[in-house]
């Protein structure tokens, strides 16, 4: 892993796979980092001969934190939305998009294959719908359209968020974490010892509850993005699961909906996670949507 100046900012990332490979670009979720994409699936697109690059985004894991803006209120700022008004908020969704603009500029890539999930996915489309000479085709995993009647988490999911843990206690993080992982996890839920390690790694790599309420908010006020997304003229592929709590299936529906010519995947059982089981489905399915050929079918 290594970090890079782009758009103003540090970003930390990684790449896998051949240099000269075509460039698939990994956008991660809400308070997520780069870690969270399955290294499993990243090796398995890399052995489809692709350049793969997964990065943390703003305000969390390695790369440069906003903590001079402040921490925003949830419920203000949603409150603010519903009753139409501009919610005053840190940073947008559109400059996390120009962040990752910014991070293909700075390792010369003029064109990549741009692969989202959850926030990710919102993150993708707006590239994809304001940069389009910079998105070769669009992935939007586990994502939605922001509009609100599809976009609902369940109730308990919801609580589950907002109680975020606050404090340094890794052993309440890795807890509450794991009980959120099995809440999301649909049919697939990963095993608890898994995602305890799991958790406890992220924690110790790095660690930024400010940065997740800051990023929630830029979610918040991004809003519906459908009219945004009816002008993305990218290859585009949705991927979505049956079982998803917190970004339910009719977001998934909506999205390859609302931008034009859309290929809509959905994995039967599958939550807002990407379990092993999963993996396989999801990677040949970006394998055949960006046209890579693996390397040894290839040569042969």
């Amino acid at each position: 892993m290594t970090g890079i100046r782009a758009n103003g900012i540090e970003i930390d990332y990684e790449e896998h796979g051949p240099r000269d490979g075509p460039a698939v670009l990994l956008v991660m979720g809400l308070g997520a980092q780069l870690v969270r994409w399955p290294i499993t699936m990243v090796e398995a697109l890399a052995a489809h001969g692709l350049r793969v690059i997964r990065f943390d985004n703003r305000d969390v894991g390695l790369s440069t934190k906003f903590d001079h803006a402040g921490v925003p209120s949830i419920v203000w700022t949603a409150m603010q939305k519903q009753f139409g008004r501009t919610p005053a908020v840190p940073y947008m969704l559109r400059d996390m998009a120009q962040d990752a603009i910014g991070l293909l500029d700075a390792l010369s890539i003029p064109r990549a294959h741009v692969v989202g999930a959850s926030m990710g996915g919102m993150i993708a489309q707006l590239m994809a719908a304001d940069w389009p000479d910079r998105v070769e085709t669009l992935t939007s995993i586990m994502s939605t359209t922001g509009r609100s009647d599809c976009s609902r988490p369940t109730m308990r999911t919801t609580a589950l968020l907002l109680r975020h843990p606050r404090s340094d206690d890794i052993e309440a993080i890795v807890a509450h974490g794991t009980m959120a992982g099995r809440a999301v996890g649909g049919r697939f839920p990963m095993e608890d010892a898994f995602m305890a390690e799991r958790i406890r790694s992220e924690t110790l790599r790095n660690r930024c509850p400010t940065g997740f309420l800051r990023q929630m908010a830029a979610i918040i006020a991004d809003g519906d993005r459908t009219e945004r997304l009816r002008r993305i003229a990218a290859p585009t592929l949705v991927i979505h699961g049956s079982d998803d709590p917190l970004v339910p299936p009719a977001g998934g529906r909506e999205t390859a909906r609302a931008i034009p010519g859309a290929r809509l995947i959905e994995i039967d059982g599958m939550g807002h996670t990407l379990p092993p089981q999963v993996i396989p489905t999801i990677v040949d399915a970006i394998a055949a949507h960006v046209g890579a050929v693996d390397p040894v079918a290839r040569a042969a």
